[in-house]
């Protein structure tokens, strides 16, 4: 089978590969944490793409029940339908609505299946997906069939860290923990993106945008994505060189500084923070 080595599109570390490749041999699902924005549902887009395979996506919310990902029964459609006389009543499967699991489980290639942001779900979810993940099956209890993976799909889950998963969940799974990156990882995540930036704004943009981040008391540390949000802003308006490199945080607001804080209080530290350092300069 293809090794995972990153893309074209998506740096990935050592240890990253390390993990992907891992949980692949070991045929268990990989779960990814990190801070919101380092990338992680990308991770499945990406390892799909290399290793060419269908990518099946399942974005869980708060409201998500582990019941959806194999089927739901619409049982209301049914009961309309009978009392509208129509023939399809009489097959049960015609309610039968499949998941994404079924989905990946059918499927008559090996996909990558992706359990997007599972700690948004009630605490009992992935317990609840504890003995289809291991069977890899199923069984549909209105029909009396089961569902048996054709091909073991290659599964990543991604948490934000918003809930502690249970300890049976966490057995199952290899683990890997995305650091946020270095000023080197970053600086050739930056250039993935912006192939053309010159060296020099580069530069100048990471020094702020660490600087920013590294500022003790913030709620809301700018991620990733909002660093790549706030270059594409920066090369959008021609934002000079100059405006970067004097006008540190210690100094000034960086620029367009919206697409980085995310709420009024770190926004309003860093005026002080700012005013502070001109007065003392």
């Amino acid at each position: 089978m293809t090794k995972f080595s990153g893309s074209d599109n998506y740096v990935a570390t050592d240890d990253l590969q390390l993990a992907v490749n891992a949980a692949v041999t070991l045929q268990r699902p990989l779960l990814i944490k990190g801070e919101p924005g380092t990338g992680k549902t990308m991770l499945a887009e990406e390892v799909a793409q290399a290793m060419g395979k269908r990518l099946i996506s399942w974005h869980i919310k708060s409201t998500t029940k582990a019941q959806q990902g194999l089927y739901e029964y619409d049982a209301v459609s049914r009961l309309r339908d009978s009392q509208l006389g129509d023939d399809k009543v009489h097959d049960i499967k015609n309610y039968i609505k499949p998941g994404k699991l079924w989905e990946a489980f059918t499927s008559d290639e090996q996909v990558v299946l992706l359990i997007d942001e599972i700690d948004k779900a009630d605490i009992e979810f992935p317990n609840d997906l504890l003995v289809e993940l291991d069977r890899m099956e199923f069984s549909v209890y209105e029909t009396g069939e089961t569902i048996t993976a054709k091909q073991r799909p290659i599964i990543i889950i991604t948490s934000n860290n918003e809930k502690e998963l249970p300890d049976a969940f966490l057995r199952r799974c290899f683990f890997h923990y995305i650091k946020f990156p270095d000023k080197k990882t970053m600086q050739a995540i930056i250039q993935v993106h912006f192939p053309d930036l010159k060296k020099d704004l580069l530069n100048a943009a990471l020094e702020t945008f660490f600087e920013v981040r590294d500022m003790p008391g913030l709620k809301k540390r700018p991620s990733t994505s909002e660093l790549i949000d706030w270059i594409k802003l920066l090369v959008a308006d021609d934002i000079p060189l100059e405006t970067l490199q004097n006008k540190s945080i210690k100094e000034a607001i960086p620029p367009l500084y919206g697409a980085l804080l995310k709420n009024e209080q770190d926004v309003e530290m860093l005026q002080k923070m700012a005013f502070i350092m001109r007065r003392e300069g």
